[in-house]
Formats: C-alpha cells, sequence, structure tokens
C-alpha cells in the first residue's frame, strides 16, 4: 500500500510550482504595453478572473471532496497548461480574457484541495497538531517559487515578451507529473442527499451554526484582500516613480522573499503573540504600508509595500489553521473553497473601482482612499473575530 506521507514534500513542491510564475512580476506592463490595456481594464480583466475563480470555487471544492484533492489538482495543471498557452497568441483583450478564465478554474480547484490534502495526510498520521507549521513551509516554498521566477523576469521580458508565458507552460507540466504520483488518503465521506442539500448544509453551517468560523472567513477575506490590491498596482507605482525595468525582477522576488519568510516565521510568532495580538499587529502593518505608500514617491517607495506582504506571510497559516479546526473532515475543501469565494466576490465587486480611480487620480492617491476603506471596515471585523474566538486560543 502506497504511503501517504510522501504527499507532504510534493505538497511543498507543488506549491513552490504553482507560484514560479515567471510572467507576474512584469505582466501588468505586458497587458499595457503589449496588449494596450489600461489600469481599468486591468483591474476589470482580475475581475472576470475573480468571477470565474467564484463560478467555480465552491463547485471545485465540493467535486474535490467527492472524486478526490489529488485529481482536481491534476486537473488543476492541465487547465494551467491551457491557460498560459494562450497567452503565447494572445492580441487583444478577449484572448487573454479566455486564458484568464482558464487559469482562474484551474486556481480554483487548487483553492482548498492542497491545504485539505494536507490537513487530511497529517489526521492519517495523527499529526495535524503541525498543521500550521506545513501550511507555513507550503506558504514559504510557494513564496519561494515566486521569487524566483521573479528575479530574472525583467531581463527575459526585455529579451523576448514571450519567453516567460512559454517557460510556464513547462511549470506546469512538472506540476501535472507531481499530482499524478500524490496519494488520496482515507478519509470521511459525507452521505449523498443531493448535491444543492449537501451544498446548502456546507454553507448554512460555515455562515450560520458556526460564528467562530464565519467570523474567521469574513476577516481573513478583508485582510488578503488588502494584500492583493497592491499585487496590481505596485508595477504602474514603480513605473511612474521611475524605477528602472531591471529592477521590476529583483523587487518582485524580494516582495516573494518577505512572504515566504513571515509564512515559515508564522506559528512561532503566534506561539508567542498569540492570535488577538497576532491580527492588532496585521491591523499595524496595513496602516502603515499603504500610508508609506501613498505619501511617500520616489524610487525606494515601494518598500511600504513589504509591510504588506510581511502582513500576508504571518496571515495565511495562522487564519487557515484556525479555519481547518472549524471544519469537518467530510466538508473540509468545500468549506475552505467557500473562503475563497469570499475573497473573490468582495475583489469581483470592488477592483474595477480601485483600477477607475487609480486611472482617474493617480495610484498614489488610491492607495490613501484604500487605507481610508480598510480603516472603516476592519475594525468591526476584528472585534466580532475575537467576541467569537474561541476562549481556548485567546491567548
Amino acid at each position: 500500500m502506497k504511503t501517504t506521507h510522501s504527499n507532504i514534500t510534493k505538497l511543498y513542491a507543488f506549491s513552490f510550482l504553482q507560484m514560479t510564475l515567471f510572467p507576474m512580476a512584469i505582466i501588468t506592463l505586458f497587458w499595457k504595453d503589449h496588449i494596450g490595456l489600461s489600469l481599468t481594464q486591468i483591474l476589470l480583466l482580475q475581475g472576470i478572473l475573480s468571477v470565474s475563480m467564484v463560478i467555480m470555487e465552491y463547485p471545485s471544492g465540493y467535486i474535490s471532496d467527492r472524486i478526490g484533492y489529488r485529481v482536481a489538482l491534476t486537473l488543476a495543471s492541465l487547465l494551467g497548461m491551457a491557460g498560459w498557452g494562450i497567452y503565447t497568441v494572445a492580441t487583444i483583450f478577449a484572448h487573454v480574457m479566455v486564458s484568464e478564465i482558464l487559469i482562474g478554474t484551474s486556481l480554483a480547484f487548487i483553492s482548498g484541495s492542497d491545504s485539505a490534502l494536507l490537513y487530511e495526510t497529517l489526521k492519517q498520521e495523527g499529526s495535524e497538531q503541525q498543521y500550521e507549521r506545513h501550511q507555513g513551509r507550503m506558504g514559504g516554498y510557494a513564496q519561494g517559487g515566486e521569487a524566483l521566477g521573479a528575479l530574472f523576469a525583467g531581463v527575459l521580458y526585455a529579451y523576448a515578451p514571450l519567453l516567460p508565458f512559454i517557460l510556464q507552460i513547462g511549470v506546469w507540466f512538472l506540476a501535472l507529473l507531481l499530482t499524478r504520483s500524490m496519494v488520496e488518503p482515507p478519509r470521511d465521506i459525507a452521505p449523498h442527499a443531493g448535491h444543492l442539500t449537501e451544498a446548502w448544509r456546507t454553507a448554512r453551517y460555515a455562515f450560520v451554526e458556526n460564528k467562530s468560523l464565519r467570523y474567521t472567513m469574513l476577516l481573513n477575506t478583508v485582510l488578503g484582500i488588502s494584500s492583493f490590491y497592491p499585487v496590481w498596482l505596485i508595477q504602474p507605482y514603480m513605473q511612474h516613480a521611475g524605477v528602472p525595468l531591471t529592477w521590476f525582477g529583483p523587487v518582485w522576488c524580494g516582495a516573494n522573499l518577505t512572504v515566504a519568510f513571515f509564512s515559515l516565521m508564522s506559528h512561532r510568532a503566534n506561539a508567542f503573540l498569540s492570535e488577538r495580538f497576532m491580527v492588532l499587529l496585521f491591523l499595524l502593518l496595513i496602516g502603515v504600508g499603504y500610508l508609506g505608500l501613498g505619501i511617500v514617491g520616489g524610487v525606494w517607495g515601494f518598500l511600504f509595500y513589504y509591510l504588506l506582504t510581511s502582513m500576508r506571510g504571518l496571515r495565511g497559516p495562522m487564519m487557515l489553521n484556525l479555519t481547518q479546526k472549524e471544519c469537518p473532515s467530510a466538508n473540509r475543501a468545500g468549506i475552505l473553497s467557500l473562503q475563497s469565494l469570499c475573497f473573490r466576490v468582495l475583489f469581483v465587486c470592488t477592483g474595477p473601482l480601485v483600477g477607475m480611480l487609480a486611472d482617474k487620480d493617480g495610484v498614489r492617491q488610491a492607495f490613501l482612499f484604500l487605507l481610508i476603506g480598510f480603516l472603516v471596515v476592519l475594525p468591526p471585523l476584528v472585534f466580532l473575530f475575537f467576541r467569537h474566538l474561541p476562549r481556548g486560543k485567546q491567548g
């Protein structure tokens, strides 16, 4: 019988490959300079990506719970190859849109499946208490992969604009070979009472019956979106500030190494500070990061972005661990996909508006408006999260 223990190292490797995104450090420039998109169109494009993920997010998690996490990750790899392949022939907005839809569907099948496979693998070994540490390592490998992919992105892009996209197809082929070798752990399967009935039960449990899970998911969603807007705004921010093109890869690399480092340190920081003070630290990093990006210009202003990537690294393992502890095994991937669904719905509703604001008033002004928005939304969410945090986890 095949052992499931090898899944852990294979999931590390999959996370590394999944985020080895050669085009990411220059993709906004590619959209602007080669496809001719405005920032409004770029954020609209990401909204379309999010819509495709919204449509597929929960169904993919539901399917993953029933056909297996390994099969879901294999399908995601095939879709990733197809999506990035279209970029090699893309010339207009419609081509990019089709590519992003395929990539979004790929991400939807990964969302929840990789974390659920890790948790169930550890549960099989009786070591699920180590989940946060392993999830942090997965995050660290993921950001390390993105850092490596970004390191020479500017040079590759300057040499041949399509070269990063061609390399990306090869990365997903390697991911496909890896997922085929994973082992599905034995686990509970919910009794089948009809697809809509099961979906409704899962959603009701997450958003109505379990208040701790509800506010954990909602807070995680808003914290996640706070570090997501700058991903699409930081490249034009640096371009307007006069940052040389050859810096873009190393800057992106540094950002992802920051996420990787703090993902690896997340469980230690949580053990030292507790969830309550970790969340307060998240608020501080968001406030100072957005304020700095909004008021500081020049070549080195992008360094405030690293405060947000630090928060992103610390947040991921801790908040996912809290969510995992509240998930029943039979519907684990479905609930994790619901959390991702919340994130995508929020971005669909707000992303294009942020892009319009950046086009109209400039990227720095957009950062200041976003700061005001987060100062209004986050404090009440944090209060509700603290109020319903299980007593043993408050520290």
